[in-house]
């Protein structure tokens, strides 16, 4: 257990943690309607309110929650597998602000959530099922494959769901599996978003993403999962 969790809750975290529910998610309903709304108009109106949504929970967090986000080593790119530490819902919310219309390998589960699902799996995201082996797999790279073709950066959590702060899990098996067959480098990325946002009362101060070196296509499996391994645990104490 963290010191951050050993801690009972402050009350100043309480009540910014109420408010940004309130604000939040209060607005994430009015935006999905919203989105829902202009997606029979055609065009790409919709993929502007997710990244709407995506900027008012940046603005929740640093308004209400007071927590400051610093990303280094940026810079936005095409055609790379962006490879990232998954601590938090934060880092997966967070996506459509950081990245110009990602491309996301996301639970299976999440797009059966209503009405937030249908916008989603319409953005771009593309449904992992590991209960269908290496269908689901065939499937996963035939629909990165389709996007990547208009320029858009791919993302996958490789630990495959959140994980404690202070843990270093193996990458899923499938994660060697995708860059093998995309032929694509890989940018991994470090989170440190555990502590503050992963609880019931968040708590203020800053959260900062890493950007690892870009790792060529084509090395051996053994050699890509060590090397991203190491990169997005290098905020992990």
């Amino acid at each position: 257990m963290s010191r951050h969790e050993a801690a009972g809750p402050r009350l100043p975290d309480v009540l910014r943690s109420l408010a940004f529910y309130v604000a939040f998610y209060g607005g994430t309903v009015l935006q999905v309607i919203a989105a829902l709304a202009v997606m029979p108009l055609g065009g790409d109106r919709y993929k502007q309110m997710v990244r709407v949504w995506s900027g008012w929970h940046r603005t929740c967090v640093r308004v209400l929650l007071g927590i400051t986000v610093e990303a280094e080593g940026f810079m936005p790119r095409a055609g790379v597998l962006y490879a990232i530490k998954h601590e938090s819902f934060f880092e997966a919310i967070d996506l459509p602000h950081m990245y110009p219309l990602p491309v996301v390998f996301a639970k299976e589960q999440l797009l059966r959530i209503p009405l937030w699902g249908a916008i989603g799996t319409r953005y771009g995201l593309i449904a992992v099922d590991r209960g269908r082996g290496a269908s689901a797999l065939r499937a996963m790279l035939a629909e990165a494959r389709r996007w990547t073709a208009d320029g858009r950066p791919l993302i996958i959590f490789p630990e495959g769901t959140r994980v404690p702060h202070d843990t270093r899990p193996a990458l899923q098996a499938g994660f060697a599996g995708l860059y093998k067959m995309l032929g694509l480098p890989v940018v991994p990325v470090a989170v440190d978003s555990g502590p503050l946002y992963h609880r019931l009362w968040k708590r203020s101060g800053k959260i900062r993403y890493r950007f690892g070196e870009e790792i060529p296509p084509g090395l051996p499996r053994a050699d890509i999962e060590a090397r991203v391994h190491a990169a997005i645990n290098a905020l992990n104490p």
